[in-house]
């Protein structure tokens, strides 16, 4: 995951860079400067990074499968209030301990 958003942000500050040097410098170019250089490191990512997302959403999908698999595996009986109760009674005399 973090590496894929690392890689992510180095190459939208990549296209920042790029096209600030084409010449978007001015302060009235700034919106311009940084929607286009979203728009093109999403261009670039999406096939550049294909690898990186596809290991990613693997990783997501694994983490989920256990998430479920644990919850469907669980404990089969929750423990009452009474059996807490009853685990704190004193088997011998019936006193707490």
């Amino acid at each position: 995951m973090l590496r894929y958003t690392v890689l992510r942000l180095l190459v939208f500050l990549g296209c920042l860079a790029l096209l600030w040097l084409f010449g978007l410098r001015g302060e009235e170019d700034l919106v311009l400067l940084v929607v286009g250089a979203a728009l093109l490191s999403a261009v670039i990512s999406y096939f550049a990074l294909r690898r990186f997302r596809e290991d990613y959403s693997a990783q997501l999908a694994a983490r989920i499968d256990q998430r479920t698999t644990a919850k469907r595996t669980g404990p089969a009986e929750t423990p009452t209030d009474e059996d807490a109760e009853d685990a704190e009674t004193s088997p011998d005399d019936g006193t707490f301990r």
